[in-house]
C-alpha cells in the first residue's frame, strides 16, 4: 500500500529492505526481527526474538503488518488517510519481493533494495543472492533495478548486465568503473558537491538518503545529486525549484548589500568608541583634583562615600597610565 501511495505522489523510484524466508521466499522487512512492525507476539509468542528469516512464508502470512502503522503514525500521515485507506492498512500482511516488484513494473518505477544476508545455518545462506536475482528477473525489467548487494557482484553482472549496478560505498573512479558501477547510494552527510561532480564526470549518478526536509532537499539539489531517498515524497514532489535559488543578479546584489552593511557597522563602531574615549578623557581631567587638594585623613572624617569616589577615580587614573 505504501508503495502505491508513493507512486501516486509522484515518486520516481521505490526503496525497501529484503529478507529471505526460511523456505526461500524473499520478503520485505526492515528490522532483523518481527516485533516492531507485526503482531508476532500474539501469533507466535515464544518466537518474538527470532530472526525474521527463520520464519517460513506460510508463517509470515499469518501476521498483521499494518496495525502498528496506524497506532504509531511514524511519519505523521495517518490523518490524511481515507477510511478505505485505513481499512486497507489495518489488514496489511507482510509483502513479498515479487509483489513489490509488480507494483514497480506496472508503474514503470525504479527499484532499490538492501538485501540482508541470512544468519549462519540458514538453508539459503549460500544461495540467497541467486534466489533473489531469479525473483527479480521473473517480475520486472532488469533495467529498472538498482542492484545494491555487493556480494557476488561480478557474477550478478555477468548473469544480468541490464541491472544498474549500485554501490553503497565510495571508492576511486577506477574501482567503480571497473565494477560497472553506474550509481552511488550514500548518506547525504558523506558527500560534497565536489565529490558528486567528480563521480558525475564519469557518468556515475548519486542518490542521497534519507532526505525528508525541503531545505535539505534544496541543498542536495544544488549540490548536483541526481536523486534522493525520502520518507516525505508527498512533500518533496511539490517542490519545483530549489528554495534558495538565486539569479546571478540577485546573488551580486546580496553581496553588495552585505558589504555595505558591514562597512556601515565598522564605521559606527569606530565612531562609538571614539566618542566614549573622548568623554572618558574629559571626565578624567575634571576629577583629577581628588588626588591633589585633599588629604586622605581629612576625607575620611568628611564621609566614607567621598573617600570611595576619590579612590575609584585614582584607580582609574592609574589604569589609564598603565594602558
Amino acid at each position: 500500500m505504501s508503495f502505491e501511495k508513493a507512486v501516486e505522489a509522484g515518486g520516481e523510484g521505490l526503496e525497501t529492505d529484503v529478507t529471505i524466508s526460511y523456505d526461500g521466499v524473499p520478503f520485505l522487512m526492515h528490522d532483523s526481527t518481527l516485533r516492531r512492525t507485526t503482531n508476532v507476539a500474539e501469533v507466535f509468542p515464544n518466537r518474538t526474538h527470532l530472526d525474521a528469516s527463520l520464519f517460513t512464508w506460510a508463517e509470515l502470512q499469518q501476521l498483521n503488518a499494518g496495525d502498528w502503522f496506524l497506532s504509531r503514525d511514524p511519519f505523521g500521515t495517518v490523518s490524511s488517510l481515507t477510511e478505505l485507506d485505513r481499512l486497507q492498512a489495518q489488514n496489511q500482511s507482510v509483502p513479498s519481493l515479487a509483489q513489490f516488484l509488480e507494483v514497480a513494473a506496472r508503474s514503470g518505477r525504479l527499484v532499490l533494495f538492501d538485501l540482508r544476508r541470512p544468519p549462519y545455518g540458514h538453508p539459503y545462506g549460500d544461495s540467497y543472492i541467486n534466489t533473489t536475482l531469479q525473483v527479480v528477473q521473473a517480475h520486472i525489467n532488469s533495467s529498472q533495478v538498482l542492484w545494491l548487494p555487493s556480494e557476488d557482484r561480478e557474477l550478478v553482472q555477468a548473469v544480468d548486465p541490464e541491472l544498474q549496478q549500485t554501490s553503497g560505498e565510495k571508492a576511486s573512479l577506477q574501482e567503480l568503473t571497473d565494477g560497472h558501477i553506474t550509481r552511488l547510494n550514500l548518506h547525504y552527510s558523506t558527500m560534497s558537491q565536489q565529490q558528486i561532480w567528480k563521480y558525475q564526470s564519469v557518468n556515475i549518478s548519486t542518490n542521497l538518503y534519507v532526505i525528508s526536509q525541503p531545505w535539505l532537499y534544496t541543498l542536495a539539489w544544488c549540490a548536483g545529486a541526481q536523486s534522493v531517498t525520502t520518507n516525505s515524497v508527498h512533500v518533496l514532489s511539490n517542490i519545483n525549484k530549489p528554495l534558495f535559488l538565486m539569479t546571478p543578479e540577485e546573488y551580486s546584489l546580496m553581496w553588495i548589500l552585505t558589504d555595505a552593511v558591514s562597512a556601515f557597522l565598522i564605521i559606527a563602531i569606530f565612531i562609538f568608541h571614539w566618542c566614549v574615549d573622548t568623554r572618558a578623557h574629559a571626565h578624567t581631567h575634571t576629577h583629577s583634583c581628588c588626588s591633589h587638594n585633599y588629604h586622605p585623613l581629612l576625607i575620611v572624617t568628611s564621609g566614607v562615600g567621598l573617600v570611595k569616589l576619590c579612590r575609584a577615580e585614582s584607580s582609574r587614573l592609574l589604569m589609564k597610565s598603565y594602558y
